[in-house]
């Protein structure tokens, strides 16, 4: 295994932060499809490198084996990959590219505040306005209305609570709703959430709501 172990970035502000080893998510990756493949009968190389995202990143201490490369950097790297071995017939390689996406997943990342330790009160609260940017959209029958540029907006709370997912928790009960979103009604607040096709657990002012990732109708007709 390479070394560093970790990935540590310096700000310019010279505050440091840690992060698992881009090495180390490469050699799982390079498993897990390794894998992939055989399950399916399929043994053939896999190669791989870090690909890093802006040209003014700089790594201290590059790792000894594995490649690191800008993006402008990943044709060549590709065409210097030695040809090797028999190489997969037209149906075979079509095959495989249905099963590939047959098995696509989506990723859904944990929520932010639970994978950096970031306190709630950290962020702020309230239903953004796409029109002009700033949170405070007041809920009206049937719409949200900014108090600022006056836009009006009937799904700005699906907005609100998709980040609530992504950034907080997998979970949300009507208290958690009504604080995040600046509702004060209770009822407004339950019809909000069972308006959104979320799945629950519990009953009554036990119950919470949960977001299903994997629904790619979760807004159609919202």
């Amino acid at each position: 295994m390479d070394n560093p172990p970790q990935l540590i970035r310096t700000r310019e502000d010279g505050h440091r932060d840690g992060y698992e080893s881009p090495v180390v998510q490469l050699e799982r990756n390079r498993n897990l499809l390794s894998a992939w493949l055989r399950g399916r009968g399929i043994n053939l190389p896999i190669y791989g490198a870090v690909v890093l995202a802006y040209p003014k990143q700089i790594v201290a201490v590059p790792p000894a084996k594995t490649k690191i490369l800008f993006p402008n950097l990943v044709p060549s790297y590709i065409r210097s990959i030695p040809q090797q071995g028999k190489q997969l017939d037209i149906d075979t390689f079509h095959w495989l590219s249905n099963e590939l996406l047959a098995s696509h997943q989506p990723f859904i990342p944990k929520p932010i505040s639970e994978s950096f330790s970031i306190p709630f009160g950290d962020f702020k609260p309230g239903v953004r306005c796409e029109e002009c940017g700033r949170f405070g959209m007041i809920k009206l029958p049937r719409t949200w209305n900014c108090p600022f540029c006056r836009a009006m907006d009937h799904s700005a709370h699906q907005r609100a609570l998709l980040e609530w997912f992504l950034i907080f928790k997998r979970s949300i009960t009507n208290r958690e709703c009504r604080e995040f979103l600046g509702v004060d009604d209770v009822n407004t607040a339950k019809r909000i959430l069972q308006s959104m096709n979320l799945l629950s657990n519990g009953e009554y002012r036990y119950r919470s709501y949960m977001m299903d990732f994997n629904n790619i109708n979760f807004f159609k007709g919202r």
